[in-house]
């Protein structure tokens, strides 16, 4: 293929495209402090972002990434915040084990809802979501209110996910959201800071589910 330039690429390969950019990563990454087990998922952060300082910056309940492989086999769904999530994340590996992906911020009693109370379609979403879906992988990378919501319903017993993956980007909440849910003792996994958003959320929610078909 002449790409008519004086660059040409290395390869045009799909799959060596992706072996080679996971080697770049390692290298460029050097020594760090996430487990055997995590690394995976921090390298598809950086490879979908080539943010370093991002996928430095991720922290891991201890149990996360089991709980997340665990809910995967055991057919849980996952919830997400957007159709971003929805349109990116694997979904043949998830409705292999008899889970799927949802989103309710688009529902019309959602809608509807939010308008009557004044408050965000991301916190009514959740509350319908939580009322569904028991045990599920709630994740959110575009909406902080909606991962407030949810660290509440937590508390108050109202919601039992199995696994939270909670990196919401933004200036209004997003770093607080996610400093709130680092107090949880839940399995989550989040990020510190503004950053994320919610192909960083499918690059996780992929590294897991690939694991799980592995296991």
């Amino acid at each position: 293929m002449d790409f008519k330039t004086e660059f040409k690429p290395l390869t045009v390969q799909p799959q060596e495209i992706e072996g080679k950019s996971f080697e770049m990563i390692t290298e460029e990454l050097g020594e760090h402090p996430f487990t055997e087990e995590q690394y995976p998922v921090v390298q598809r952060v950086i490879h979908a972002s080539a943010d370093f300082e991002l996928g430095r910056s991720m922290v891991f309940h201890p149990d996360a990434i089991q709980a997340g492989i665990a809910a995967l086999r055991a057919g849980q769904s996952v919830i997400a915040d957007v159709q971003m999530i929805q349109a990116g994340v694997s979904k043949d590996r998830i409705r292999g084990f008899g889970g799927d992906v949802h989103v309710h911020i688009s529902d019309p009693d959602v809608m509807e809802e939010a308008k009557r109370l004044n408050t965000t379609r991301a916190i009514i979403s959740t509350r319908k979501a939580t009322k569904a879906y028991e045990g599920g992988i709630y994740a959110i990378g575009n909406a902080p209110t909606a991962l407030l919501e949810l660290i509440r319903l937590v508390k108050e017993g109202e919601a039992k996910p199995g696994l939270i993956i909670g990196m919401p980007v933004g200036f209004v909440s997003a770093a607080e959201s996610k400093d709130e849910l680092r107090k949880l003792d839940i399995p989550f996994i989040t990020n510190i800071g503004r950053k994320g958003g919610s192909t960083i959320v499918v690059a996780a929610l992929n590294a897991i589910s690939l694991m799980a078909v592995k296991a």
